[in-house]
């Protein structure tokens, strides 16, 4: 059903038109809508997004896919066939109206770490989002020598962006030459065959992310990480990093590794 039609955006949300729309595989897509200029958000913020649906906002919290600086919002998302929002969200096209959140929050930001040496940011499926936002942002440069982007998926075509990551990043007009000296693009599938292989807990404890990467091991004194998954992915991986040392950051006191805990599953 078209979204088009006349209703009234509750005063919490802007009402934003979709100006663009891609379908990677049948359980992932992204779109594209316009940008209301009092939108403003720090690169690795969600906003809580979604559809008018019988006269309610019906939302889910979805980081931004796109940088600051853009002047459209874009967003990745899941598609779950009984899912209250996203069986609806899937089938939006070019001209439909979407709910955008006036206010975005979120830990996966930069202030919420301390200065180190490289910034691991680690996801599965649609996590990779707020990564694609903070990647963009000259400042997360700035920060760190080394931003590593470790995506790990279960198909191969589930690995949304990795043209983008791979050939149109470095060669963008204004990042491509930080991309190209600082940033490590590290896919992995966990069901199909792909050079790289394995979950990322996995690849951690046996060293094979670093040999893969040529990095060094990870190190709590000198490396900042941030999560973005599902719930068992969160829940792992703050197991495996606080049993090396790491300790979470947060709005008042910066650490060094951040989660996002909004990750939407319906």
């Amino acid at each position: 059903m078209s979204q088009t039609a006349v209703q009234t955006i509750p005063a919490a949300y802007f009402g934003e038109t979709v100006t663009w729309v891609h379908h990677w595989t049948d359980r992932l897509f992204s779109f594209r809508c316009t940008r209301d200029p009092a939108m403003r958000f720090v690169a690795g913020q969600f906003a809580m997004i979604g559809l008018m649906v019988e006269g309610k906002a019906l939302v889910r919290a979805y980081s931004m896919v796109s940088p600051p600086w853009d002047e459209a919002l874009e967003f990745l998302s899941i598609k779950v066939q009984d899912g209250p929002l996203t069986s609806r969200l899937q089938h939006i096209r070019v001209g439909d109206t979407v709910l955008i959140g006036r206010k975005p929050v979120g830990t996966l930001v930069a202030e919420n770490l301390l200065p180190g040496r490289n910034l691991w940011m680690m996801c599965t499926g649609t996590g990779l989002a707020p990564f694609m936002s903070l990647m963009r942002d000259p400042d997360t440069y700035d920060k760190f020598d080394r931003i590593i982007v470790a995506h790990t998926v279960r198909q191969v075509g589930e690995l949304a962006y990795r043209d983008y990551i791979s050939t149109e990043l470095p060669g963008h007009e204004l990042l491509g030459e930080l991309a190209s000296e600082k940033l490590v693009y590290a896919p992995a599938v966990t069901r199909e065959a792909f050079p790289t292989f394995g979950r990322i807990t996995e690849r951690i404890e046996t060293g094979r992310l670093f040999t893969d990467t040529g990095l060094d091991a990870l190190d709590p004194a000198k490396d900042r990480v941030m999560l973005c998954g599902s719930e068992d992915f969160n829940a792992d991986m703050k197991a495996l990093l606080e049993g090396r040392g790491f300790v979470e950051g947060t709005n008042n006191n910066p650490g060094s590794y951040a989660l996002e805990k909004a990750f939407v599953t319906k």
